[in-house]
C-alpha cells in the first residue's frame, strides 16, 4: 500500500457465531436481549448443511449477529472471550440485571472498568456476554471491580468515578475520545 493513500474507512457490522441448539439461542437473544429475527435460512457448505438465524437490534443493519448450526460438541475451549453491547444508562442496566435472574445464564458479575459499568455473564450456551454503559472518565486498562446493585445509580456512580481518579491516565472521556480521534486521523494519513 503507498504511504501517501489514506486507509479506508472501517466501522463494525456485525459478529457470527457457531451454537449446538439454535433455537435456545434465538429464543435468548430475541426475548430476553430485544434482538428481532431479520432472516432465517440455510446454506450448502463444505461442511454439510448449516441453518442460520439473522438478529438485529438496528434498522440499519440487517443482523448484527448471525447464529449458525454446527458448533461441534467436542470443544474443548471457547475461543469467543466475549460479545458486548452497549445500553444507554444504569437503568438499563439494572433492567437486564433483573430479567437475567430468572433465565438460564450463569457467572452474572456486575463490574466497573472505571471507563463503563458493565455486567457479565454466560449465555445458554456458555459464551460470554458483557452489556454496558460508558461513564464520563477514562482510565488505563484492564480494570475490573466488582459492584453491588444494592447500591444506589448515584453511590456505583461516585466509587466509580473516586476509582478511575485514582488508576493511571485518568481524564474525561471527551478529552480521550478527541485524542484517540486526533492519533487515528495522524495514522490514517501518514
Amino acid at each position: 500500500m503507498p504511504q501517501s493513500a489514506p486507509l479506508p474507512d472501517v466501522s463494525f457490522s456485525h459478529m457470527g457465531m457457531y451454537v449446538y441448539d439454535i433455537a435456545l439461542m434465538e429464543d435468548f437473544y430475541s426475548r430476553v436481549l430485544g434482538f428481532m429475527v431479520t432472516d432465517r435460512g440455510e446454506a450448502d457448505t463444505p461442511h454439510g448443511v448449516v441453518r442460520f438465524v439473522f438478529l438485529s437490534r438496528d434498522p440499519r443493519e440487517h443482523h448484527q449477529i448471525v447464529l449458525a448450526t454446527g458448533r461441534p460438541e467436542s470443544l474443548a475451549f471457547n475461543v469467543i472471550n466475549q460479545i458486548s453491547f452497549r445500553v444507554p444508562d444504569m437503568a438499563a442496566l439494572r433492567y437486564f440485571h433483573s430479567a437475567l435472574s430468572g433465565e438460564r445464564v450463569s457467572e452474572m458479575a456486575p463490574v466497573t472498568h472505571g471507563n463503563a459499568i458493565s455486567i457479565y455473564f454466560r449465555d445458554p450456551e456458555g459464551n460470554r456476554v458483557e452489556l454496558f454503559c460508558d461513564t464520563p472518565w477514562y482510565c488505563a486498562q484492564p480494570c475490573r471491580e466488582p459492584f453491588d446493585f444494592r447500591k444506589s445509580n448515584e453511590e456505583i456512580l461516585a466509587w466509580t468515578e473516586q476509582l478511575a481518579r485514582a488508576l493511571p491516565g485518568f481524564k474525561p472521556r471527551e478529552t480521550w475520545m478527541a485524542e484517540l480521534s486526533a492519533k487515528m486521523e495522524r495514522r490514517m494519513h501518514s
